[in-house]
């Protein structure tokens, strides 16, 4: 019976690891070992990433959330409690987008939760 020698399946993989190694520096991008080494680190700061992504945009809108309450008399956390006390349920995501696009609508809400507080 004839060996079986794996050179298809190796060409193939190492083309997808050379392909994805394209755009890095020097010896990342020509030479396999290193390529495959850039390649995987690289995969593996996205897959951490992907991840990271959702609390920095939830910091994001914690932020914007914070600078429109102040500017309506009032700070993040007495807005929130007094929301959640109103029984409001708007996400940080809208309220972020009511701050920085609807700044009237925002006031209103405001409004509601400093009617609600204590």
């Amino acid at each position: 019976m004839a060996r079986v020698k794996n050179g298809v399946a190796h060409h193939a993989r190492k083309k997808k690891v050379m392909e994805a190694a394209k755009g890095a520096r020097g010896g990342r991008s020509k030479l396999y070992k290193s390529a495959k080494e850039n390649t995987e680190r690289g995969m593996a700061y996205a897959y951490r990433d992907r991840r990271k992504r959702k609390g920095e945009f939830r910091s994001l809108w914690i932020t914007r959330i914070n600078a429109a309450a102040r500017l309506n008399g009032l700070s993040y956390s007495r807005l929130m409690a007094g929301l959640a006390k109103a029984g409001v349920e708007i996400n940080r995501k809208v309220l972020a987008d009511l701050a920085v696009h609807d700044a009237d609508a925002f006031a209103r809400v405001a409004d509601v939760a400093r009617d609600h507080q204590h």
